[in-house]
């Protein structure tokens, strides 16, 4: 009997310590895991204050631009250049002012000279003793207010003047430090807030080789308003956090401040601190977090196991001391804890078939595969979509015993490329389109199909693959092009018509308003003297005219890009060699002498590398080339050439991987996936119509490639995409070479 509860108390010791072992390495497991959603907040409050402020820097870039092309800029051109921005809701906004330079010297001639330009009551109020004054001459304001500040010396604030200096020595846009607005005086106390000035130099219209200064203009900014919104919204009120602005001695001032909706008094054990960059500056992010609060971080598991695996451990202790008490209550108990496992084995066998009519009962096809692509399971709905019996096969087979084809079924779908086989290399793939044409499918059927990797907690490694028939919706869609094709197509008759009217019109009133008007016939006295004002009439309208005929352009424009993208996602493919060297270069060469006949355009520079032949769709790949190559000619900062280059990259066997990089304004932070979207405008200022990047990628798909956008270092962006090499074509594997280099024009 001692033997026995020596064993029992062994077996009691043991299993509460084992117990509380497992209690404390979940509760670290769940510290853990408050640690990554910490992280993940983080990162997320990062991006956003790093895209709003950059939203703002990219806003004041471009007002820059915009003030500086006007030769002779007015307070009324100016109200109508800023606008747009009462539209943006650009929050902790003031005010948006044009400033100017000038000595003591030179302020009456300033004054007058803006006084001609529409500001007749301005005064500039000099303040200081400073060699340089800079003062406000146009200004909107934006928080609603009806005060608009022209006329102040914007050097009575070192903060300002300091942001104003750097912004002309850089050419960029600049930060100031954070100070009191001087518009902000008037506020009461409890309204009152650090904030910020935002300035960019604006430059003329080219004169000779260069581009005179003009001034800047300055956006005041509001700190709490600015950044407060963005932060309520990335931190979801399950943090604190705190954004201080760096100033130029390198210390730091809270700038905005956001408190969650745990209590004060709940301590915030988990904290982190990160940088993001606000134009030239970089300002730091505080961020802290009370683990028990953050979603998944605290549950009742790890005492709950400790308790339990206690309770059980004292339990078996008894189990072992009651053995010594006699071998028919031993074998009771026994029978009594295999009653309880075949408790838990019926239920798992109960759950199981709840699985199984789960996926009995799914009208998607569901299939499952194991690490050698063999198939473990699929459900009715995937044998009755697919209309053939599983393949014992691995991926090498499932083509030519599904017949699985390119969307379109022009081509026989590449195997490294379908979605199960992405999904056993460990990548995780949405909604891929394929057709499926077989025995039981002689038309073909087009199925949407998404794959990815098995939970490799489950202790095996394959894939899960679902699919459904999207045939109908697919048809839908086609139809629907094709009428908006029709319509394009009806739509341009009467808008050559209406061009040509307009156009008559135009020339009549233009010779009409002409230094030599034709002589009506009798025309004399009182006729004579109508004609100066005659003249200034017919002016007006041929300026009205010129509007409609730019308005018609666009339209023009826009029903030549609807046709081509309806031609992209749904003519007949026409595969066949393409020289793809000698029709970029081409291209390219367009490109070239449309540029040359704007004198006032720098010249573009396209630097076309040996390109391979392919083996796709004329019309379609020279409308891939060209809209490709003419954004990067296009979306370029004012003032500045085009840099384009074009280069052939290594790629799998059968494929043809081409680049094309510039040196422009570049893509905007997050947008490099939904700038393949149709009349998506990333940024705003240049002509379009948002749907040349669509036709492209539809382009590529429909050859069976793919396109991806990335940032290009050291400024612009970068396309790439794949096509069908020639038949001929010698293949380029994967390799160290271009893929590996910065990439980009030099």
């Amino acid at each position: 009997m001692p033997v026995v509860v020596l064993i029992a108390l062994l077996v009691a010791v043991t299993g509460t310590a084992l117990s509380v072992w497992v209690g404390a390495a979940l509760r670290e497991a769940q510290q853990h895991g408050a640690e990554q959603q910490l992280d993940r907040r983080t990162a997320l409050v990062t991006d956003a204050v790093a895209t709003e402020s950059g939203r703002y820097a990219d806003t004041l870039r471009l007002l820059a631009a915009a003030l500086g092309s006007h030769a002779r800029l007015t307070k009324p051109e100016f109200d109508q250049t800023t606008r747009v921005l009462e539209d943006m809701r650009l929050a902790g906004a003031t005010s948006i002012a044009l400033m100017v330079p000038a000595t003591a010297e030179q302020i009456p001639r300033v004054q007058e000279f803006w006084r001609r330009r529409g500001v007749p009551d301005l005064v500039l109020n000099a303040e200081g003793r400073e060699r340089e004054h800079v003062f406000s001459v146009l200004s909107r304001s934006l928080d609603g207010s009806t005060r608009t500040a022209i006329g102040i010396d914007a050097s009575q604030a070192p903060e300002s003047a300091r942001a104003l200096a750097e912004a002309r020595r850089s050419g960029q846009v600049t930060v100031s430090d954070t100070y009191r607005l001087i518009r902000d005086r008037y506020l009461p106390p409890e309204r009152r807030q650090l904030s910020i000035v935002l300035t960019a130099p604006v430059y003329g219209p080219v004169e000779g080789d260069r581009r005179p200064f003009v001034g800047w203009v300055l956006m005041g900014v509001r700190g709490q308003d600015f950044i407060g919104a963005t932060l309520r919204r990335a931190a979801q009120g399950l943090s604190d956090v705190r954004l201080l602005a760096r100033h130029g001695d390198g210390s730091l001032v809270p700038i905005a401040e956001l408190h969650g909706r745990a209590p004060r008094e709940v301590p915030r054990d988990l904290h982190r601190t990160t940088s993001v960059q606000v134009a030239q500056r970089h300002w730091q992010l505080e961020i802290a977090a009370a683990s028990a609060l953050l979603p998944g971080a605290h549950s009742p598991l790890p005492l709950t196991a400790t308790v339990a695996g206690t309770a059980l451990s004292l339990l078996l202790a008894a189990l072992v001391s009651a053995l010594g008490g006699g071998r028919e209550r031993a074998r009771a108990q026994v029978v009594a804890a295999t009653a309880g496992l075949r408790s838990a084995e019926a239920d798992a066998r109960r759950q199981a078939g709840l699985l199984a009519a789960v996926l009995d009962s799914v009208s998607d096809g569901v299939g499952v595969v194991d690490g050698q692509g063999r198939f473990l399971m699929n459900n009715p709905a995937a044998g009755e979509i697919l209309g053939v019996p599983p393949t014992a096969g691995g991926p090498e087979s499932w083509q030519d015993h599904y017949g699985i084809l390119l969307p379109d079924g022009s081509a026989p779908f590449p195997v490294e490329d379908l979605p199960m086989t992405q999904a056993l290399a460990g990548r995780r793939v949405e909604q891929v389109p394929m057709m499926i044409r077989n025995r039981a499918h002689p038309e073909g059927i087009v199925l949407s199909v998404s794959a990815q990797p098995l939970d490799p907690s489950g202790g095996r490694s394959g894939a899960v693959t679902v699919f459904r028939d999207i045939t109908a919706s697919r048809e839908h869609e086609a139809e629907l092009a094709a009428f908006a094709g029709v319509v394009a197509h009806d739509l341009r008759r009467p808008l050559t018509a209406m061009r040509g009217f307009v156009e008559l019109v135009r020339d009549e009133l233009d010779e009409l308003a002409g230094e030599h008007p034709r002589e009506p016939s009798g025309a004399a006295g009182a006729g004579g003297a109508r004609e100066p004002a005659v003249r200034a009439v017919a002016g007006e309208c041929v300026r009205h005219l010129d509007q409609a005929l730019a308005g018609i352009a666009r339209m023009a424009g826009l029903i030549d890009d609807l046709l081509a993208y309806a031609t992209a996602r749904d003519a007949t493919l026409q595969p066949r060699e393409v020289d793809l060297d000698a029709l970029v270069r081409e291209v390219a060469a367009e490109h070239l002498t449309a540029a040359a006949a704007d004198p006032g355009r720098p010249a573009p520079r396209i630097d076309v590398g040996q390109l391979p032949a392919v083996h796709a769709d004329p019309p379609l790949v020279r409308q891939l080339v060209d809209n490709l190559i003419g954004n990067a000619v296009k979306y370029v900062r004012p003032g500045q050439g085009a840099e384009v280059e074009v280069r052939s990259l290594p790629a799998p066997p059968g494929r043809v991987r081409i680049e094309v990089a510039d040196r422009g304004i570049g893509i905007p932070l997050g947008q490099h996936q939904a700038i393949f979207s149709g009349f998506h405008r990333a940024v705003g200022g240049y002509t379009g119509t948002g749907l040349g990047l669509a036709i492209c990628e539809r382009i590529v798909e429909r050859h069976g490639g793919e396109i991806t956008a990335e940032d290009n270092p050291g400024g612009g962006a970068r396309f790439r995409f794949t096509l069908p090499a020639a038949e001929d074509e010698p293949a380029v594997e994967h390799g160290p070479g271009a893929e590996d280099r910065p990439g980009g024009p030099s």
